[in-house]
């Protein structure tokens, strides 16, 4: 498991780097394919087939969102306003079980949970001038944390961090993913301030790199809470080593609508 978890991870992470290098509709296509991926299994954990006409819709609709951040504030606006309005009715008409009203608020849920925090990986990339090196310390930060935290648990972990939620989560894990997302936020924003020009105050990474650890935590703990209820380990068993797109997802979604909003209304200020 930790022999594919690496190699996917050798592989995968160069990939990404250079899709952020060059943004655009690549970075955009990237994007709004994972989005569509980690939706369609977010749907199968609620007991959808894989391929399914409303899965498919709503993974259209989360895409969608994605692609109209990239166009415009207006367009974004539009999508999200579809993400309300479509989703409500495809479930009405095929509900996957007799609880329309539970299926419904899932599909609700996905939609805000991969379309709403999912568009904040354009948003930030898409920000004039620094965007492309915001996203570099967000990723990498990300990337840090989780790492940190899964060998440091793994090594001297002990002490349960949230045991009806994840029970191999420990405290130590979590000091560990802390320590290491803080130094690479911080190690990478200076990085990109001396070779790439980026914008910022001392005390801006500071905060950020106090923060982005937690989101990180947070999102790793939200996303296993809904495996947990839906009685499932993994979304799927697309990436060797690390399940699927939603699991490497988890901790994203919250990073990047964390930095967003730090470095939109708090740096460019």
């Amino acid at each position: 498991m930790l022999a594919q978890r690496v190699a996917s991870a050798a592989a995968g992470i160069p990939v990404i780097l250079v899709i952020i290098w060059f943004g655009g509709p690549w970075y955009l296509a990237a994007v709004c394919a994972a989005l569509a991926i980690a939706s369609i299994e977010y749907q199968h954990a609620q007991g959808r087939p894989w391929i399914d006409p409303v899965s498919l819709l709503i993974a259209a609709v989360v895409a969608g969102i994605a692609v109209g951040a990239y166009i415009g504030r207006i367009e974004w606006l539009a999508w999200l306003a579809a993400g309300a309005l479509i989703p409500a009715a495809a479930v009405s008409l095929n509900p996957v079980d007799d609880d329309r009203l539970r299926a419904t608020a899932w599909t609700f849920g996905g939609v805000a949970y991969l379309g709403v925090l999912g568009s904040t990986l354009i948003l930030l990339r898409e920000i004039e001038f620094d965007g492309r090196s915001w996203v570099y310390v967000t990723i990498l930060g990300t990337f840090a944390t989780d790492t940190a935290a899964f060998f440091t648990g793994r090594a001297i972990g002990k002490t349960p961090l949230a045991p009806a939620i994840s029970p191999k989560k420990t405290v130590e894990g979590f000091i560990g993913g802390w320590a290491g997302g803080f130094a690479a936020v911080l190690v990478a924003s200076y990085v990109f301030r001396e070779y790439d020009d980026l914008l910022f105050e001392p005390w801006h990474v500071l905060v950020l790199g106090l923060t982005l650890p937690l989101a990180a935590t947070v999102g790793d703990l939200v996303e296993s809470a809904m495996k947990r209820a839906r009685h499932i380990k993994d979304a799927s068993e697309l990436i060797p080593g690390h399940g699927g797109v939603l699991d490497r997802f988890d901790s994203i979604l919250f990073t990047f609508p964390t930095a967003y909003l730090f470095v939109e209304f708090v740096v460019t200020r």
